[in-house]
């Protein structure tokens, strides 16, 4: 089984585009803190998003945004302009959940908030007497 899953900030914003046959993409890295590291030190993935979802991360990812990536480890091995070999390794990303808020970039600017659609759960008020439990 080949599946990996990571939370981490996207270091540069997504590159995309689309393929010779009309598939769209994204490529991006996250920066991943090391669970017990005194130093924060991070590991860096590269990803790659396609079809819908990259989509989804070419409109909405900045860097800085915090996210979750589940897919697969893709290892490449090719040969350099100057012979050497090398490898290369990155994540096919089957899902890219985005967990932290569109208005807040990477560099600590402010972005203008999304507009609320009215049906949106934080447009709630909740009464604690109202509640059963």
């Amino acid at each position: 089984m080949n599946k990996i899953i990571l939370v981490g900030n996207l270091t540069r914003d997504p590159e995309g585009g689309t393929t010779a046959n009309g598939r769209s993409y994204s490529r991006f890295s996250i920066a991943v803190n090391r669970r017990f590291s005194k130093d924060n030190e991070a590991d860096f993935f590269n990803v790659v998003a396609w079809g819908t979802t990259a989509d989804s991360c070419n409109n909405n990812l900045t860097k800085g945004r915090k996210v979750a990536v589940s897919g697969s480890i893709q290892i490449r091995n090719y040969e350099a302009n100057d012979g050497t070999k090398r490898t290369s390794v990155e994540v096919n990303a089957d899902e890219v959940e985005f967990l932290s808020s569109a208005n807040r970039g990477g560099e600590g600017e402010e972005r203008p908030a999304p507009k609320k659609s009215g049906n949106d759960i934080s447009d709630l008020t909740v009464v604690d007497d109202e509640l059963p439990f």
